[in-house]
């Protein structure tokens, strides 16, 4: 081969190369988001209707729960739970339309390992995402703790090639979320982002609903409330309704009018909001918008 040749090949490979690469990180232009939480409902009960109004804008989104819920069951338990729990989570992605992976670590055992810490690389890494979103590292349960620790770990080698080479770098660093949660130490959440899901919320307990063995049984027995669940299954969105209102604090109301304007905060009946971490790439207002298309004023 001519040495005209051999370099034209080897510029036609680098260009094919980048090009792929190019579509590999964003084949249509749209917001891919990652949620992560520790179980197979966390992530349903902190941002489902936020899911529903992206998947409806029609971006891609996935949860991802760290373990596979083995323990989360007053009777059941193990390979049965596990499996249960699995087929609970198809469900949700289809009254979602979303995606949804379970990893195998035991429920009630995670810890903050390297080999997990992979496993969770590799998913934000799959998935392409622009935006990651998890817990919060300090939080009563040890597995959504280490959740939570596990994804800040990850939130700088996503972009590190030589780690888990297997799976290729991204290009870009996420923009990574935390979920909200009331607990106050070391610090309390901040809400820098709320989304109002009024129109959505109704779907986002039809995927609750979805999680049969935890929103009717576990849940509700280790609450001491499992009498309180109607036994009739068209009674229990009703009643769902009523028991899993999470308020919208004057914090996030602030936060939604600065979002949507003072006017459409104030019909906000429903509303997530979401913190920014301090690892990751720090939007600032303009990419927090085209992150989140649906906050208009």
């Amino acid at each position: 081969m001519k040495p005209t040749h051999f370099l034209f090949v080897l510029i036609s490979i680098f260009l094919i190369s980048s090009i792929t690469s190019v579509f590999a990180q964003a084949p249509n232009g749209k917001i891919r988001i990652i949620m992560i939480g520790a179980h197979p409902d966390d992530c349903d009960v902190n941002s489902g209707g936020t899911a529903a109004i992206f998947a409806k804008m029609g971006y891609a989104v996935k949860f991802l729960s760290v373990t596979n819920g083995d323990a989360g069951h007053q009777t059941m338990k193990g390979v049965a739970l596990a499996k249960r729990r699995y087929e609970e989570t198809q469900e949700v992605a289809k009254r979602l339309g979303i995606k949804y992976d379970v990893l195998g670590n035991h429920d009630g055992l995670l810890m903050p390992t390297l080999e997990v810490r992979l496993e969770i690389i590799r998913k934000i890494r799959e998935w392409n995402a622009d935006v990651v979103i998890a817990p919060r590292p300090n939080d009563y349960h040890p597995d959504h703790r280490y959740t939570g620790i596990l994804v800040q770990d990850a939130a700088y080698m996503v972009s590190v090639p030589n780690v888990a080479s297997d799976v290729p770098a991204l290009k870009k660093n996420p923009v990574f979320l935390y979920f909200q949660d009331n607990f106050q130490r070391p610090n309390p959440f901040r809400p820098d982002i709320a989304v109002d899901i009024t129109n959505v919320n109704e779907q986002k307990l039809l995927g609750l609903d979805a999680h049969v063995s935890q929103v009717y049984e576990w849940l509700p027995w280790i609450g001491h409330y499992l009498n309180e669940v109607p036994k009739n299954k068209s009674d229990r969105l009703k009643w769902l309704a009523t028991k899993w209102v999470e308020p919208i604090t004057p914090a996030i109301k602030t936060s939604l009018a600065k979002w949507y304007g003072e006017d459409k905060a104030a019909q906000a009946k429903y509303a997530e909001a979401f913190e920014i971490c301090e690892y990751g790439t720090q939007p600032d207002e303009a990419e927090i918008r085209r992150l989140f298309p649906m906050l208009i004023k």
